[in-house]
């Protein structure tokens, strides 16, 4: 049986991986990627709302990365906001998690003996095929309105944060409209990350 993880952050992460070279892709993309994950899952949860384009506390309920803390004990921010904060945290707190779940491994070594890199390796890489094959079908055949919640949401992630691995920019061009559609049912997360990598592209442009 293969053991997929049902957190929408530790789905953001495998499918980031690369197998061919036993490493992680998107670079700081990433943290802000599992960042919109864990607020996507608790936007569709209803324990988060957006109002006027502000992430506000919802129902209470489960906060896994303590987001809805933070959240309510601060004024109300832009979604961008808190895709950024703490996203580097974020990133090490879901590799720990995955670390400890037996689902990756990780080591540290030292390109040509000098700078240090970490290797990840997916124990089971059915594991990732299983997530390529969910979130794959959300962008063929049936309605939009069928797809299941988190595999759309993986889609409008996996877009948003350029996930190269999974979707590719080709891909995301042969299925702008799809996943538009996909995007607009998994809340103000996955538009705030492609707004905070416009940004810092634009800031490094400058």
């Amino acid at each position: 049986m293969v053991n997929v993880p049902d957190s929408l952050p530790a789905r953001m992460y495998l499918l980031a991986h690369d197998p061919r070279r036993q490493r992680m892709t998107a670079g700081s993309r990433l943290g802000y990627v599992l960042r919109a994950a864990a607020l996507t899952e608790l936007f569709l949860d209803g324990r988060l709302l957006d109002e006027r384009k502000r992430a506000v506390p919802g129902t209470p309920g489960n906060d896994p990365y303590g987001l809805l803390a933070q959240i309510a004990s601060s004024r109300p921010r832009t979604w961008q906001h808190w895709v950024r904060k703490d996203s580097r945290a974020m990133k090490r707190r879901v590799q720990s998690e995955l670390v400890d779940a037996g689902l990756i491994r990780v080591q540290e070594h030292r390109v040509l003996g000098v700078f240090p890199a970490t290797r990840v390796t997916v124990r089971d890489p059915r594991v990732v095929k299983s997530l390529w094959r969910g979130a794959s079908s959300a962008l063929w055949g049936q309605p939009v309105a069928h797809v299941n919640s988190l595999d759309a949401a993986v889609v409008a992630l996996a877009a948003a944060g350029e996930i190269t691995t999974f979707l590719p920019r080709s891909e995301r061009r042969r299925h702008k409209r799809r996943i538009a559609d996909l995007s607009a049912r998994s809340g103000p997360a996955p538009k705030a990350v492609r707004k905070v990598i416009e940004a810092n592209t634009a800031a490094a442009a400058a």
